[in-house]
């Protein structure tokens, strides 16, 4: 490394051998009054954590940062549910679940998961149709939704 000491009359560039013995010598002089040391260190790399989502976070689109995934569960015989995961907390989740209903006559919920946060649950196969809405919507962007299932 290569070290700068900043003084009032002059500047000196030193190696690492250099700076260790004149912190050495200025430990043991005393200080002038008119003259101040400042040590600084330049060409040091502070390694920092790599953040691979920082960009994804930084951007305003909704739901940049995580998918939201569309999956269905088989109930019994013909019978299934449509749930949808992923949404941003910002977002009405009753709203949504409303427009749903209406637009797909359908019934609906919504449930509070312990790891997942809220779910949209739709009666019947609705993966398409729910897909095609949140697209429409401006809530998600075609790439940004998973569909699972069958």
């Amino acid at each position: 490394h290569t070290y700068t000491l900043l003084s009032s009359p002059s500047i000196e560039k030193l190696n690492s051998k250099d700076f260790d013995r004149l912190q050495e010598r200025t430990e043991q002089l005393p200080l002038q009054s008119n003259q101040v040391y400042y040590m600084v260190e330049l060409d040091i790399q502070v390694p920092s954590a790599f953040d691979p989502f920082a960009e994804a976070q930084e951007s305003d689109a909704p739901g940049t940062k995580e998918y939201i995934h569309v999956r269905i569960q088989q109930r019994n015989g013909k019978k299934s549910l449509t749930t949808v995961q992923g949404l941003k907390k910002a977002y009405s989740y009753e709203k949504i679940l409303k427009d749903l209903k209406k637009d797909f006559c359908c019934n609906g919920n919504v449930v509070q998961d312990k790891e997942l946060g809220k779910i949209i649950q739709l009666q019947g196969d609705q993966r398409k149709k729910v897909s095609h809405f949140l697209v429409q919507t401006g809530i998600a962007k075609k790439e940004q939704i998973k569909i699972h299932g069958f």
